[in-house]
């Protein structure tokens, strides 16, 4: 029954992610035709903070909700659980305001010192507000994953997309019909309205929830105090990991463009060709990801399960078959990527650059697939440090390209940066499970 749950879960969230991720794919269009590759890579430059920031106030204690709501499988004991939920949301949404008046007080700070983009400033000012919501309907998707329920996250996730993507278009049928000019901080606004959507939905399903049957609900095992202090202990070692990967991800982003003006570009052609390479080329080098991310969400507990039988020969088979398909994946995906990269470019983004980068790209399509497969195999043997570490690595090798060789080499560099630190995963990866004995 367990084994069923997981599976049917897997297949709900694949199945929201990969419409929620072709709901983004074309939204991304969009936006690029009507804002431009410049504003474009205005609105690419807030991500890392945004990031950043949920990986401080949602990840880990997400995680750590779902673990402890997990080890309450007794519907008997629904009231612990409340507990867990409540106690998480308290310390998620302590976390957010503070985040949330921090960024908003210190927008411009954090737009020129951090980011070297003024005009990130209204957006950061914008997204802020989106903060305590996200953390809200993230603890409670926390909760559900703990329960094995994917409807409700996955629905969350579907509205989620299509409120942000929606308001974002009545906004701008609005403006076509009164001539009036709106700028990339729409893009904000209807980010905040979609996590205020789902977030909205979330609060009243998961009442329905608690209060769908009238007895049974049990007594607490544990008090508020202690509970918090289990999330905590649990919830900071992941979240520590996660803000400085996001952080060194951070000063990559945003050292980028400040790097190729050094080669020689203008401000604005900087982030124009930022906003060409992250928002649309990667756009659409990530799209097969969705198959791969849903994969390895299956791929954890079943290694985990294995690791914990000491089925090593379950483990190898699973690890060997990983390795064919994202290879054979990695293969298909980099020779379409190369082959129509130039019309994909032209006609889904009317920008000849695009294709160009797609082109580039697509040779880092079988470790990028490969690595997401190879990440999920080591976290179920257990070792989420040596995968950080792993992380860390990959994103020093790439900061040093960005540091030191774009100003000599330009966007080249780039691309030589992220393909280093590809392989330097990969290689990382293989190696450590080779030692393992696992093939």
């Amino acid at each position: 029954m367990k084994k069923n749950a997981l599976i049917q879960g897997t297949l709900i969230l694949t199945a929201a992610g990969v419409v929620s991720r072709c709901i983004g794919f074309f939204y991304r269009i969009f936006l690029s035709r009507m804002f431009g590759a410049e504003g474009m890579g205005i609105y690419e430059l807030i991500n890392p903070v945004l990031a950043l920031v949920f990986a401080l106030c949602t990840s880990g204690i997400q995680s750590a909700v779902s673990k402890f709501v997990a080890a309450c499988p007794d519907d008997a004991r629904r009231f612990d659980r409340l507990r867990i939920l409540l106690t998480g949301l308290c310390l998620s949404g302590g976390l957010s305001v503070l985040c949330f008046l921090f960024v908003y007080r210190n927008a411009d700070f954090i737009a020129l010192s951090l980011l070297s983009e003024k005009r990130c400033a209204p957006l950061l000012r914008i997204v802020a507000l989106s903060f305590p919501a996200a953390c809200v309907h993230s603890c409670i998707n926390g909760y559900f994953y703990g329960i094995k329920k994917a409807g409700p996250p996955a629905f969350c996730q579907l509205l989620e997309q299509s409120f942000r993507v929606g308001s974002v278009f009545f906004f701008w049928n609005w403006a076509r019909q009164h001539n009036v000019t709106f700028s990339i901080t729409v893009a904000a606004v209807g980010l905040v309205v979609g996590e205020f959507a789902s977030t909205l939905a979330a609060i009243p399903i998961t009442f329905f929830h608690f209060t769908k049957k009238k007895n049974g609900i049990g007594r607490a095992a544990s008090s508020y105090p202690s509970l918090a202090r289990q999330i905590l202990l649990f919830s900071i070692p992941l979240s520590a990991n996660r803000v400085l990967l996001h952080l060194l991800g951070a000063v990559e982003s945003a050292r980028i463009p400040v790097s190729l003006q050094r080669f020689g570009y203008s401000a604005g052609q900087a982030i124009s060709l930022y906003g060409v390479f992250t928002g649309m080329a990667m756009t659409c080098i990530l799209f097969p990801s969705a198959l791969t991310n849903s994969i390895s969400v299956l791929l954890m507990p079943m290694v985990a399960e294995a690791d914990a039988m000491k089925n090593h020969a379950a483990i190898r088979s699973y690890l060997l078959r990983c390795i064919r398909c994202c290879l054979l994946l990695g293969a298909c995906c980099m020779g379409f990527f190369f082959l129509s990269g130039n019309l994909i470019g032209g006609v889904l983004f009317h920008n000849e650059l695009a294709g160009n980068f797609i082109r580039t790209l697509s040779f880092l399509c079988p470790f990028l697939y490969l690595n997401t497969m190879l990440f999920s195999i080591l976290n179920g043997l257990g070792m989420t440090g040596y995968t950080f570490l792993v992380n860390m690595a990959s994103l020093l090798l790439r900061i040093g390209f960005v540091f030191f060789l774009i100003p000599s080499f330009g966007l080249r560099a780039l691309f030589w940066g992220m393909l280093s630190g590809q392989l330097l995963t990969t290689l990382c990866c293989l190696l450590f499970l080779k030692r393992r004995r696992f093939f």
